[in-house]
Formats: structure tokens, C-alpha cells, sequence
């Protein structure tokens, strides 16, 4: 079986803003492209596979209530800190996933209006 997920797109307002926090909060660099009725920016390749991009067109909206992507981190805390930083908001602090040995979780809202959560193994 391949992987459950093929590719993810996050939903930006203002795609340079997005960008941004996005960079800042993950410590990564993340390539931008504009083709005038879209831009999308894409996250780092693993294995040689894009997984997903942060992404602008006119029909394309920011939701806290839609799809829920889960972005792995070292330090849930520091990473929390960051996005209060940078715009974003914490919706549920760091939390224990109830399963022995699954990590913790958080979630929060970016600059853009998304609902997203963090994953660590500590």
C-alpha cells in the first residue's frame, strides 16, 4: 500500500504571510511559485516526493473547521511558541494521545485562518 497521504494543500489569505510563518515555525525554507491565478509553495521533499504546499487562487479559503493535517515537530512546546510569535493561535495545548508510546499532540490556527495540529514523539 502507498502512502495514506498523497499530497496536502493549506489555504492562504495573504500567500506571502502564509509563507512565512510557515518557515519560521518549521525551521525550513520553502520555495515559492506564482502562476498568476494560483501560487503554491512547496514543503521539502521526502524520499523524492513532494508531500504537500502551502497554496493562493481566488476559490481556494482558509477553514478552522475543515481537513485536519497533523505536521510532525521535535518540541511541541517551542513550536507552540513560535506560531503565538508569528500570528498563529493555540487552539489545544500539548496534549498526551491517550495510546501508550503514541506522543502528543496540539493544535492550532495559523496566520491564515487553518486549523492544524503538531505531532511528537516527546
Amino acid at each position: 500500500m502507498k502512502k495514506l497521504v498523497s499530497f496536502f494543500e493549506i489555504p492562504s489569505v495573504d500567500f506571502n504571510r502564509a509563507v512565512k510563518f510557515y518557515e519560521v515555525i518549521l525551521g525550513i525554507e520553502i520555495p515559492a511559485h506564482d502562476w498568476g491565478s494560483e501560487k503554491m509553495a512547496f514543503f521539502p521533499e521526502i524520499d523524492g516526493e513532494c508531500s504537500g504546499s502551502i497554496s493562493w487562487s481566488e476559490d481556494f479559503n482558509p477553514s478552522k473547521d475543515g481537513v485536519l493535517i497533523h505536521l510532525s515537530c521535535e518540541d511541541i512546546n517551542s513550536t507552540l511558541s513560535l506560531i503565538e510569535k508569528n500570528g498563529g493561535k493555540i487552539h489545544t495545548p500539548k496534549t498526551k494521545i491517550e495510546a501508550e508510546g503514541r506522543g502528543y499532540f496540539a493544535l492550532f490556527i495559523d496566520s491564515e485562518g487553518n486549523r492544524l495540529g503538531l505531532y511528537s514523539d516527546k
